[in-house]
């Protein structure tokens, strides 16, 4: 298929492109991790000021998980949700460094405090490796802050972010909403934009299903709830939900189907779709008009999950 991006989102392709051998998920785990984090240095954008950061280990019922916390203010205001983040990279890559300047701004931006997760990655910490780490500081986030919690994932973050918010949907702590950001559900039936994009830039139908395969040490365990927020097949009682898909993204129905599914059920959830931007355009802010209005819209939307309401993309 012929991409048409616009030419500053293509330069960004090329860009991210060009740190990538072919067959890199062929490399050793170590070498994909360097290319990886090289990647998001070149890329990373300045710190905004008056932000925050303070390394932390969350607790919780003998497990520990590294976290990152990031502050506007120099105090955390009790009536304010905090951003719970779980960050993208296929299951096998990135962490607290790769995101970081991403997080400092959704802090900046929206104001509110952002907790980033360090969850163990595949393939030397398999499922659900990650979903008990999302418990643990779930847990940790909501005793620590005594606020509500906005649950906010990207890629393989989103499938952490949506199998958390399914397990914890009747707990007593309240999550005012979850944010998914193209994110990877991990489906064992093929979307429409699996077909159509399955040689997408930047990701390829055939990296999701290998990541889906590192990540469980073989076989995907496509009827675990902890590994894809479908298998249950209920979706009654989920928070408010906000999906951005990516237009030029194989993982694009799938984000569409969940929110789908929710309104179904009776939930609120919107979608917004990306025109004409591909997966991994958060990296992109920068460089690109489009990918800058997205970014926008993603921390409106933020904004207004953690006051109550839900606006369409229409709005």
């Amino acid at each position: 298929m012929d991409y048409r991006l616009d030419p500053d989102l293509q330069a960004f392709v090329d860009r991210v492109a060009a740190f990538y051998p072919p067959d890199t998920l062929a490399l050793p785990i170590g070498d994909n991790r360097r290319i990886y984090d090289g990647m998001c240095d070149a890329l990373r954008q300045p710190h905004p000021e008056g932000v925050s950061r303070t390394d932390r280990l969350a607790e919780d019922s003998g497990r520990r998980v590294d976290v990152r916390e990031y502050r506007a203010d120099a105090e955390h205001r009790s009536d304010r949700p905090v951003i719970l983040y779980f960050h993208g990279g296929g299951f096998i890559l990135g962490g607290l460094e790769s995101h970081d300047d991403i997080c400092a701004e959704f802090c900046a931006r929206t104001g509110l405090s952002v907790v980033s997760v360090d969850y163990r990655l595949a393939p030397e910490h398999l499922h659900p490796a990650p979903f008990e780490d999302a418990l643990c500081a779930f847990r940790w986030a909501g005793r620590h802050f005594d606020a509500p919690l906005l649950v906010v994932g990207e890629s393989a973050g989103g499938n952490i972010a949506a199998c958390l918010c399914h397990a914890m949907r009747d707990a007593a702590h309240r999550t005012v909403g979850q944010l998914l950001i193209y994110p990877a559900m991990s489906v064992p039936w093929i979307g429409e934009s699996h077909k159509r994009h399955a040689r997408a830039p930047l990701l390829s139908h055939d990296e999701v299903k290998a990541y889906d395969a590192l990540r469980s040490g073989g076989v995907a365990p496509y009827d675990d709830p902890r590994f894809s927020p479908f298998a249950s097949g209920d979706f009654r009682g989920l928070p408010p939900t906000v999906v951005f898909t990516a237009e030029y993204d194989p993982l694009a129905s799938e984000g569409a189907a969940y929110c789908e599914a929710i309104g179904v059920a009776g939930g609120t959830a919107v979608l917004e779709p990306g025109e004409a931007l591909p997966h991994g355009y958060l990296r992109a802010r920068g460089h690109s008009a489009r990918a800058s209005r997205s970014f926008d819209r993603i921390v409106s939307q933020m904004a207004r999950l953690a006051i109550g309401p839900v606006f369409s993309s229409a709005d």
